[in-house]
């Protein structure tokens, strides 16, 4: 097997990786004031806008976005690579527009929708969020209780939503609902909402650690068009599934790029701390640190490499996504840990990043699947050979 990068992909990960180290990491010190002041850990929209727009000059806008609609239509492969590099730093950005509801789109679209939403959306001119998981039914979709009713040429929608992202600027939510009650998961179907739709009702915000925030709506009565169905009747689960398939991937390519900087901040500190005559890089222990998280970066890079690769093939790759992102959000989370330990006192400060990383990482591991959830799914699919 050939495990080298072509050229191009080589070549556009060095783009990001400059990136990332001349437009995002000189905003870290005032994004960690911020977070300190308690405004969060997460950029206002007029530095969104000039980050968009380098991007744009930079040719790093709809990166994996199909040629047919001005994008660059790069593989999963080469996202990969942009991921990590995208996740060395604990400013939060993400190269427009975000993929995973990209991805559910480009797989459901009606050519309706296709003008309204999907164009726009790649265009970068749009904000999308999602609904999928509810105060009773989190990893467990089938549980889901959101019902929508066909009323003529009407859906009405009922229940609530928790945990999104995005709710402040989105211009539309997907958002998953029960169909049919006598399915389970295979009773599920997706629908498109638009901001101020009467009876979609923004409850509240809810600040999460690592300096984000996340929002619960209510429907109530919701009135939608029958043509606002996204993708099939009843068959909304593959197409949510893919989206998840596309952030977790993504998610676990951030976390190799987290554990590098971690790594890098140990070794520059062991370096130069001296303790009881000797510096921190002669201990053992921080060593068998440095060497462990070496050894678990290489390993989680070329399971996002191979998963990617199998993505690209067309294969059934959600095994493979699903290791990928209990290693990577645990291994992160381990080295990130270490790096704070190496570092002592200054490890545990609000101006160093690794507490804004670790907060990131943290909610990883519960975000598009907790860890247990995906090491049953791994075991269960293994078993049923």
């Amino acid at each position: 097997m050939n495990f080298e990068l072509n050229e191009e992909f080589r070549m556009l990960q060095d783009l990001v990786a400059h990136f990332v180290k001349d437009e995002l990491m000189p905003l870290e010190s005032a994004l960690l004031e911020q977070d300190m002041q308690g405004g969060g850990g997460e950029l206002s929209a007029d530095i969104l806008q000039t980050l968009n727009q380098k991007c744009r000059d930079l040719g790093l806008w709809g990166l994996d976005v199909p040629e047919q609609f001005g994008g660059a239509n790069l593989p999963a492969l080469a996202m990969v690579g942009v991921n990590e590099e995208v996740g060395r730093t604990a400013v939060p950005f993400h190269f427009p527009p975000d993929s995973p509801n990209l991805h559910m789109l480009l797989s459901s679209v009606n050519t309706t929708q296709h003008e309204k939403y999907l164009l726009p959306y790649s265009r970068g001119e749009t904000i999308s969020a999602i609904g999928i998981s509810e105060p009773g039914a989190g990893a467990d979709p089938a549980a889901m209780s959101t019902l929508a009713e066909l009323h003529g040429d009407h859906w009405l929608l009922n229940g609530r939503k928790i945990w999104i992202s995005k709710m402040d600027q989105a211009d539309f939510t997907i958002v998953m609902a029960k169909t049919d009650t006598s399915k389970g998961r295979h009773g599920i179907s997706a629908f498109l909402i638009d901001r101020d739709t009467p009876g979609f009702i923004v409850e509240r915000k809810i600040p999460m650690i690592g300096g984000t925030k996340t929002y619960e709506i209510l429907l109530d009565n919701c009135r939608l068009h029958k043509d606002q169905l996204l993708g099939e009747l009843n068959k909304g689960f593959a197409p949510m599934q893919l989206r998840l398939s596309v952030r977790r991937l993504q998610m676990a390519a951030w976390c190799i790029g987290k554990a590098r900087r971690a790594v890098d901040m140990m070794v520059e500190h062991a370096r130069q701390r001296v303790t009881f005559g000797q510096p921190l890089s002669e201990r053992q222990s921080v060593q068998w640190w440095i060497a462990d998280a070496e050894t678990r970066i290489h390993a989680c890079r070329l399971m996002c490499q191979q998963a990617a690769w199998k993505l690209d093939q067309g294969q059934d790759v959600r095994t493979e996504i699903s290791m990928a992102k209990v290693f990577g959000t645990e291994m992160a989370h381990e080295v990130i840990d270490h790096a704070m330990q190496c570092l002592g006192a200054l490890g545990m400060t609000k101006e160093m990043p690794l507490q804004l990383m670790a907060g990131q990482v943290r909610t990883m591991r519960i975000y598009d699947g907790p860890s247990e959830v995906h090491r049953w799914v791994i075991a269960r699919n293994r078993l049923s050979q």
